[in-house]
């Protein structure tokens, strides 16, 4: 890395950091993630995250670390849909395993040595009963003994933790009015507390990028209907299935995201908070990117974005000045807080016409359809108007726009105030649409 290039990723981290400060975010790891060799440094980040102000609940896992136990006893164990049998005799043996990887967490979290990123750090951790649960009961003639699920959570004293600025830690136990303890799946903890507590986001570790298509590649965004449906086509299975089944749990019941990370990946949390597209694969239970009317605040964005289109020639120049003053005629595509596209509505009422100018997508957003959207809200928003063709001028996007059935058509066809303003040098070709 030059010298200098940690700079501009620092800048242009602030706007994620102020997002972030004061926000819970519910971290759900596996016992593999806390056994990996990258796992040091995910504690470094969360000792980073915590010095920023984000208030950071952790439900941690003990899948390995409960099988090493019961294989070291000569005990054998069973699973059944997905979940661990847990009879009383393996009972003690879980909570022993459980509760050895708590402390070994909570000391993780209180290092504090020089030159390390956790000098100073002086991170407050808190754990506690906050997780009543139930038994799974007998299924289908299956007897899960003490494995249990999440019946409530004390959602009101992990807040109070988290105003003190404590990380609260989750471990995959819950407890009964009756005193019975019960082993529970870490990711129904993590989703249900991530409900409870209203979390900004859930952060869900697996050993992959994020969840991939059969083909390798990442999949970057899925909606909780998207998830749903590949949940019942049976192209997402096992674990990963159990996973985004929690992640869509959460959203469903309020959580506005849920992003599924590498625990293998260095800095995997860090990227994806702090960066526009992430690293892994995003869960959202809304839009997180949407059309909507400019307001006066998306000026410098819009102004990032048309600038190199219009040095390019491709736009024809306008001043700040120009683009305030015309500000309610913009639509903008907003992603998690940053203009990536834009378009602008001129009306000409007497000739029942509409100009359609400064289209424009940032390249890294383009073939995925964005460029349609916000036609179609251009067109929607003509036709609201009484407004009967639309008309673009356009010098090298020709055939995009012939596509969606715009026609070539003369420049003696403009309306009059906007041929008197043609400039000719530009040259540019004029395409209509009736609407």
């Amino acid at each position: 890395m030059k010298s200098n290039e940690w700079l501009h990723g620092f800048r242009h981290s602030s706007p994620y950091i102020n997002a972030h400060r004061g926000r819970t975010v519910v971290l759900t790891i596996p016992g593999d993630a806390i056994e990996h060799g990258n796992f040091i440094n995910i504690i470094h980040d969360i000792a980073l995250l915590s010095s920023l102000g984000v208030r950071l609940v952790v439900a941690f896992g003990a899948r390995p670390q409960i099988q090493a136990r019961l294989d070291s006893a000569g005990a054998e164990s069973r699973f059944d849909r997905g979940l661990r049998i847990t009879p009383e005799q393996h009972l003690p043996m879980v909570m022993e395993a459980i509760g050895g990887l708590r402390a070994y967490l909570e000391s993780q979290l209180s290092m504090g040595l020089v030159n390390s990123p956790m000098h100073n750090a002086r991170i407050r951790v808190s754990s506690g009963n906050f997780v009543t649960a139930r038994p799974v009961g007998v299924l289908d003639g299956v007897d899960f003994g003490y494995t249990g699920r999440v019946r409530r959570i004390d959602a009101s004293g992990i807040e109070k933790l988290l105003e003190l600025g404590h990380i609260v830690i989750l471990p995959p136990m819950g407890y009964s009015p009756t005193g019975d303890s019960f082993n529970l799946s870490y990711e129904d903890v993590g989703s249900q507390v991530a409900a409870a507590v209203q979390a900004e986001k859930l952060m869900v570790f697996i050993d992959d990028q994020g969840l991939l298509e059969e083909d390798g590649s990442l999949i970057r965004e899925l909606s909780v209907r998207q998830a749903s449906e590949r949940l019942a086509a049976g192209t997402v299975t096992g674990h990963d299935a159990d996973l985004l089944k929690a992640a869509c749990d959460a959203c469903v019941k309020g959580v506005r995201r849920a992003h599924i990370i590498s625990y293998e990946e260095d800095g995997a949390l860090l990227g994806e908070l702090f960066t526009l597209d992430g690293s892994g694969t995003l869960v959202s239970g809304d839009n997180y990117e949407k059309i909507r009317q400019a307001r006066v605040e998306d000026l410098g964005g819009i102004l990032e974005l048309i600038q190199p289109l219009e040095e390019q020639g491709i736009l024809v120049r306008r001043s700040r000045e120009m683009l305030e003053t015309e500000i309610d005629r913009f639509v903008v595509v907003e992603r998690d807080g940053t203009i990536v596209g834009c378009a602008a509505l001129y009306p000409y009422p007497e000739e029942g016409a509409g100009e359609l100018s400064c289209f424009a997508v940032d390249p890294s957003y383009r073939r995925a359809g964005r460029g349609d959207e916000l036609l179609a809200m251009i067109e929607k928003l003509a036709r609201g108007q009484g407004i009967q063709k639309l008309f673009v001028l356009t010098t090298q996007t020709e055939h995009w726009f012939r596509e969606r059935g715009f026609l070539p058509s003369s420049v003696q066809s403009l309306p009059g105030p906007k041929l008197a303003a043609y400039n000719s040098q530009r040259n540019s070709k004029v395409f209509c649409k009736p609407l």
